[in-house]
């Protein structure tokens, strides 16, 4: 059973890309740990726009203290990782709010306990399939799941306005994945 199935079985909503990568499965994953994805111009600019609201309502409201952190792989919860082949991180809360609606699950056992009212789910698993000796299927999928008909009809829209920004994120990060695990694969070769 891959960790996407065991963490979210059922889901409303979901996204999966996958490229195969000149490297092995432990080059692979080691990128996938070491992922960021504000070094991406493209999910900057996006997560830019995205959080834009939210930051005009602060300014507005003349908050103070400290300047919320840009969305990233922080917000997320490592939920499990087996070996060199799969890794998932967690999420919950109300995404299509202006500030995510994050709540926060510490462990594996508190997002498959999370049941908040009109909220959301949400896995981001990571896949590595060994296709041969130096030579690896990276997968990467994202499921939603949403705990009433009331969060499934706020994320709806969200989801369909978003997914193919989404998408293309999620392309840019195998890509920049790929170069990462080859570069690793290059160094020990050398």
């Amino acid at each position: 059973m891959h960790l996407n199935e065991k963490y979210l079985p059922i889901y409303h909503f979901s996204e999966k890309h996958a490229l195969n990568i000149s490297a092995t499965q432990a080059d692979v994953m080691a990128a996938v740990r070491d992922y960021q994805p504000g070094e991406d111009p493209f999910f900057r600019c996006a997560i830019i726009l995205r959080e834009l609201p939210i930051r005009i309502l602060d300014r507005m409201q003349r908050r103070t203290g400290m300047p919320r952190q840009p969305f990233g792989m922080d917000n997320f919860t490592l939920l499990e990782q087996i070996d060199n082949q799969e890794l998932a991180f967690g999420l919950a809360g109300r995404f299509w709010k202006s500030d995510y609606g994050q709540e926060k699950v510490i462990d594996a056992e508190a997002f498959l306990a999370f049941s908040a009212p009109s909220a959301a789910k949400l896995v981001l698993s990571f896949t590595a399939e060994k296709l041969d000796e130096t030579h690896t299927q990276l997968t990467t999928e994202t499921r939603v799941l949403c705990l009433d008909k009331e969060a499934r009809r706020k994320l709806a829209p969200y989801w369909y306005l978003i997914r193919p920004v989404s998408g293309l994120i999620r392309l840019r990060m195998l890509s920049a994945i790929r170069r990462s695990a080859g570069n690793r694969t290059h160094n020990t070769s050398i």
